[in-house]
């Protein structure tokens, strides 16, 4: 069965980072703007903020605030007439999480560098039910080399902040289990997900045989690359595929569910908001586009989410 799809919005930029808004509406990163935009539920859009650079993943904290991953901005590869990144920009403003207040539209920098190393290009984040938040640094490609990324742990307040997985290639999404026992990060490059155990909040358990000490739970047959992530309420892992375009459903233990096609090869994430969270929001990246289609489970519910 094809699925159905509703067009929420057109013609932003490299749309990502989707969350949704009590009024039904909600908002996005568009990253070949450095911009944050509001799409009301009539599909109008308005700028919520401008921080520059590439801002990419977004989650509400347990202080109202939005806090954004910023990875200092892409080059863009227009060919084909789709809108894909295409390695660090020249213009590269440096990595790092921002605090937004979507009334005012202020933008605050509260993290630059874990250990003196600095962030490159952060990606993803997820909140605990502590109010801290994982992410990942999905590095910086440039012409001859690319940085090795990692997994983050931070608290909202600024004073602390702890690498707790590196390296990774490419790490992208990032989510919790409904128990918030496991920590999923999904790496682009590669098109894997990695699990990783939670022994404490901020504190993970790492094991051999891999350097990264994670359990691996999936790598889908052919050529992919994994983006961002959701969680259902179930605990079924949806995972954004570019390149096959869709959403790859994977179990807790790393058993294939199913995938869900969509019309753009450059599918980067998907939230779920409506009634029950049974309906699921999709950025169509290269083409500019957020959709809407009923899912057939039900999405988890976000810690801080506005729309509760």
């Amino acid at each position: 069965m094809t699925p159905q799809f509703t067009e929420v919005a057109s013609g932003l930029a490299f749309p990502e980072g989707p969350v949704m808004l009590p009024d039904g509406g909600m908002l996005v990163v568009e990253i070949a703007k450095g911009i944050i935009t509001r799409i009301a539920r009539d599909g109008r859009k308005s700028t919520l903020a401008t921080p520059g650079g590439g801002p990419n993943g977004a989650g509400f904290g347990p202080d109202g605030y939005l806090y954004v991953c910023n990875s200092g901005g892409f080059s863009w590869n227009t060919a084909g007439g789709r809108l894909v990144p295409s390695g660090q920009a020249a213009d590269y403003s440096g990595g790092r999480i921002e605090r937004v207040n979507i009334d005012t539209g202020n933008v605050e920098v509260i993290y630059t560098e874990c250990g003196g190393h600095p962030l490159k290009g952060p990606n993803d984040i997820v909140f605990d039910r502590q109010g801290g938040f994982y992410f990942t640094d999905h590095g910086k490609r440039r012409a001859r080399d690319v940085d090795l990324g990692a997994l983050y742990y931070a608290k909202t307040d600024g004073s602390m902040i702890t690498e707790l997985v590196q390296p990774m290639i490419m790490p992208n999404g990032v989510g919790l289990s409904p128990n918030e026992s496991v920590v999923y990060v999904a790496e682009t490059r590669t098109g894997h997900l990695w699990g990783f155990d939670i022994l404490a909040p901020g504190m993970i358990r790492q094991e051999p045989p891999h350097e990264n000490g994670g359990r691996h739970l999936s790598g889908p047959p052919g050529y992919t690359s994994y983006d961002s992530l959701a969680v259902e309420r179930d605990g079924n892992i949806c995972v954004a595929s570019l390149v096959l375009g869709g959403i790859n459903v994977v179990a807790p233990d790393g058993n294939f569910v199913e995938f869900v096609a969509v019309p753009d090869p450059i599918c980067t994430n998907i939230c779920f908001g409506g009634k029950d969270l049974m309906t699921a929001y999709i950025t169509l990246s290269s083409t500019g586009r957020v959709v809407s289609m009923p899912w057939p489970r039900p999405g988890l519910r976000l810690n801080f989410d506005p729309s509760a």
